[in-house]
């Protein structure tokens, strides 16, 4: 869970009984209840206000646009209760994404705003955080104060007013803590609650922590919004960016070839009916034979470039047509059971097909590989245990390594690894890269038999 890994390594094993009460751990805890306190009256009056605000006063137009206004601006406050969370306890609290949507119409509008979750989740924190806060306060700055006293009594207990005791004696504080073994006693006592102090402070801190986790964060139905979201702006890229590439191809490659072989045609025509040279004449229908040819193998390419006919017969029989026209040795191995059950979605098998095509391509070109070989495989049939609705696709090159994945730029271009881990992603997938110094080079992709919603 999100909450799980947000809180690893929150314990630190370097504070230990005997230094906790002087450790930069303990006192950046104090500090944090100081701060949360401090501003412990103005959250509750906001978060109370958010409540209240969206009940009673939206009942106009106006109100609705205070209360979401309202909803929205808690948001502010939930980034600096992060801010405080990381600064003082080194917890850092993924922020939810951004309030950048801008439905269309009024309506919509205002309903995004009085139903911000991130929002409410914040409102929710700054209300149920108070009475962890007080409490905590209250019980750590005793317990501190309370063991400074007794630690430091014999120091200064000589300054308290005398006090008769029953037998008629004089003392400072009492008869018995007026004595060197009372001192002795009071001063172990706040020794005892100074080193239990930091353990009883950490845990009203722990639980202002998984409460901040816990509705601070994103949950993890809108991470998955906003990757979906991502993801689909990603597809919507390299789609347009095929498409343009495809354009050009056809432009500058069959379309001018398709025009010279019309124009050639057109010579031969005017040549025949003038009854020219014939041996003139057949060079031209040679010429323009020859470049119908190519035209047709440009045209093949295009279309193999968009979906290979060789997938018309399964996965196997494309893969072992693309190891086939590779530019070095492929060896591949389909287990039975990938296709055991029925063959793959249409989509998954594009996916699984040019990826594997592209780690070809670039093994060839960038990798100096001599030899690769591609295993597919569905999870839990091979050396690993995995889901069973699956597929599992391994390619290893013995290359010279160094791949890495390049991250999209601000100008959303990526890097053909990056391309293909994001093309994974966007069916449920996963895209695991292993590629040491010196190789080898090895891929695992792991993708669904069907479309996420298709199953």
């Amino acid at each position: 869970m999100a909450l799980d890994r947000q809180l690893v390594g929150t314990v630190r094993p370097d504070v230990h009984v005997l230094n906790a009460p002087l450790s930069r751990r303990t006192w950046s805890e104090y500090g944090f209840l100081w701060l949360v306190l401090l501003l412990a009256p103005f959250a509750l009056a906001y978060g109370i206000f958010a409540v209240v605000s969206t009940a009673a006063i939206a009942a106009t137009v106006v109100g609705l646009f205070v209360a979401g206004a309202v909803v929205v601006g808690g948001r502010g406050w939930g980034a600096l209760y992060r801010g405080l969370v990381r600064g003082l306890l080194g917890v850092d609290i993924t922020p939810p994404a951004p309030y950048v949507r801008r439905p269309r119409g009024f309506w919509r509008t205002i309903g995004a705003m009085v139903g911000d979750a991130a929002g409410w989740r914040a409102v929710l924190f700054m209300i149920a955080s108070v009475p962890a806060t007080l409490v905590g306060f209250v019980v750590s700055t005793t317990f501190l104060v309370a063991g400074l006293f007794g630690l430091t009594y014999w120091t200064w207990y000589r300054f308290l007013p005398l006090q008769q005791a029953p037998d008629g004696t004089w003392n400072h504080g009492g008869a018995f803590v007026d004595t060197l073994l009372g001192q002795l006693l009071v001063a172990l006592g706040g020794l005892v609650l100074l080193l239990v102090w930091p353990w009883v402070q950490r845990l009203f801190v722990t639980l202002i922590r998984v409460l901040a986790v816990a509705l601070l964060s994103p949950t993890r139905a809108s991470l998955r919004v906003a990757e979906l979201e991502a993801s689909r702006a990603d597809t919507v890229d390299d789609a347009d960016a095929r498409l343009r590439r495809i354009e050009r191809d056809l432009h500058d490659g069959t379309q001018a070839r398709l025009v010279a072989i019309a124009m050639q045609l057109g010579e031969a025509k005017e040549q025949i009916a003038d009854r020219d040279d014939p041996s003139q004449t057949a060079e031209l229908l040679d010429t323009a034979h020859a470049s119908t040819k190519e035209a047709l193998v440009e045209l093949r390419e295009l279309a193999r470039g968009i979906h290979p006919p060789a997938l018309d017969d399964g996965l196997e029989v494309a893969l072992a047509t693309l190891a086939g026209r590779a530019p070095l040795p492929v060896t591949v191995d389909v287990a039975p059971e990938v296709e055991a059950d029925g063959r793959l979605a249409p989509a998954i098998e594009s996916i699984a097909y040019f990826t594997i095509a592209e780690l070809v391509t670039n093994a060839a070109k960038h990798a100096r590989a001599s030899g690769m070989h591609v295993l597919v495989e569905r999870p839990g049939t091979g050396a690993s245990d995995g889901p069973g609705d699956a597929v599992r696709i391994q390619v290893r090159d013995d290359g010279r390594g160094g791949a890495i994945v390049v991250p999209a730029d601000g100008s959303g271009l990526r890097s053909g690894l990056a391309g293909l881990a994001e093309r994974a992603r966007s069916v449920d997938g996963t895209f695991d890269l292993s590629s040491p110094v010196g190789g080898p080079t090895v891929v695992t992709v792991t993708l669904p038999t069907a479309p996420p919603g298709r199953g």
